[in-house]
């Protein structure tokens, strides 16, 4: 490497770079007032063009050299070096993290980059020490509405719990959705809540299944993790809950004790028990009785009954 003393309006925008939503405006502004005072203090990353040309490519340093020439520099200091073999994606990333943080479009947009090259998300995850679900959790932006990562980049972004719900939802649905809540010129700003709710779907988790992994294939469940959610717990669901509910309800019919009766939820999510049964809330006798039913969140429950003495003929 070596430091050369160039025109800034000569070197050559490297298209790949990590940013591509505009920076914060005052962030730049201190930018532009520290560089006017003291100049650059950390040079840009630049590397010769591959294409035969006799310039340089920035590789990292945009903010710095678009705002030299907005302090009328005539020269910077410039750090040359060879261009990287992933062609300085993940310097770029990192030295643009460092700088700013970018907004998670723009990280997603980086990340899937680095991918497409070569890099493992276990790499990337070591490189710019995140953990590897966060890496994941940042790639699910790929099952979003193009629309929609276009005006997230903005800086409008939906919370968590409703890039989750919005991820989760086929690309179709969200191209019905965003056609009545995209933002106008009157109201730039979109309702995330709408949205979100417009593509809600009942989601049964996995960790509330009393079935195992055989009925659960013979029923065609397959299970899909919220990366959102704590990583020491199970997150994993299914949005087919016609199928998640049969496999459960067959679980019972095989598990079902002696003296045993399925049965349904009332209103209140209480246990429809026979008639003059009397429920038992403490320990059970051997000659009561038991009933399963699902409760609102689709898990198997258990209560215990006694049915009255036969009278004396």
């Amino acid at each position: 490497m070596e430091i050369k003393l160039v025109d800034p309006r000569a070197l050559v925008e490297n298209p790949d770079r990590a940013r591509r939503s505009k920076s914060n405006p005052q962030a730049d502004a201190l930018l532009l007032a520290t560089i006017k005072a003291v100049g650059i203090v950390q040079p840009p990353v630049v590397a010769p063009q591959a294409d035969g040309g006799n310039g340089f490519v920035i590789q990292a340093g945009h903010r710095r050299v678009k705002q030299a020439i907005a302090a009328g520099l005539d020269e910077i200091a410039v750090i040359v070096g060879e261009a990287a073999e992933d062609g300085g994606a993940m310097r770029s990333l990192v030295e643009t993290l460092a700088h700013e943080g970018l907004n998670p479009v723009d990280q997603w947009r980086a990340i899937e980059r680095l991918v497409a090259i070569g890099w493992t998300e276990e790499a990337i995850a070591v490189a710019l020490a995140l953990s590897v679900r966060q890496i994941r959790k940042l790639r699910l932006l790929a099952n979003v509405l193009p629309a929609m990562l276009d005006h997230m980049a903005k800086g409008d972004m939906p919370n968590e719990s409703q890039l989750r719900t919005i991820a989760a939802a086929s690309l179709e649905e969200q191209k019905e959705v965003w056609k009545a809540h995209k933002p106008s010129k009157g109201d730039p700003q979109v309702p995330w809540w709408s949205v979100a709710n417009g593509l809600s779907k009942t989601r049964m988790y996995a960790r509330d299944a009393s079935f195992d992994d055989e009925l659960a294939q013979a029923y065609g469940i397959s299970w899909v993790e919220d990366l959102f959610a704590p990583a020491d717990e199970d997150s994993r669901y299914t949005t087919d809950v016609e199928a998640y509910l049969g496999a459960q309800q067959e679980w019972m019919t095989r598990n079902l004790p002696k003296k045993g009766v399925i049965t349904e939820a009332n209103t209140w999510g209480q246990p429809e028990l026979p008639k003059k049964a009397e429920r038992v809330y403490g320990k059970p006798k051997k000659s009561d009785h038991s009933a399963m039913y699902l409760d609102r969140d689709g898990k198997v429950q258990t209560v215990h009954f006694r049915m009255p003495e036969p009278k004396a003929a």
